[in-house]
């Protein structure tokens, strides 16, 4: 009996699979919805649906980054937070019209860029995380 080539693709996926590489993945996927909408001409609360998956992933960083147990330093645990709840504030003016979606966009895009390192791969760990204006 032959294997689904498919599943095998996937377990191997899996198997293969980083944090580093799976948080790049859901990084660049929300971030890409987030452009599409942006790009569609979307605005205000019409921007709602792709905001708010990337609303949850900020939530689910700074969920995990609280966790005394959680095996980052300090300093970058406290960095992710604080930027997280950027994301929460700025989200909430985007999503009424009083700001642009641009920023938001632009932090993903850094925080993909400091998952990766120049070979495509996944990069260490930033000693820490800048909170835009």
């Amino acid at each position: 009996m032959s294997q689904n080539p498919l599943g095998a693709y996937a377990r191997a996926q899996r198997v293969a699979a980083t944090p580093r590489s799976t948080e790049y993945r859901l990084m660049s996927e929300i971030t890409g919805e987030m452009i599409a909408a942006r790009d569609a001409g979307l605005a205000g609360a019409r921007l709602a649906p792709a905001l708010h998956r990337n609303r949850q992933v900020w939530a689910a960083f700074r969920n995990l980054c609280a966790d005394p147990a959680n095996a980052l330093p300090e300093e970058l645990r406290a960095g992710i937070i604080s930027l997280g709840l950027w994301v929460e504030r700025h989200t909430s003016l985007v999503i009424t019209g009083r700001d642009s979606i641009d920023e938001l966009i632009s932090v993903n895009r850094t925080v993909m860029g400091g998952l990766m390192n120049e070979n495509g791969g996944a990069a260490p760990a930033p000693a820490t995380a800048a909170i835009p204006g």
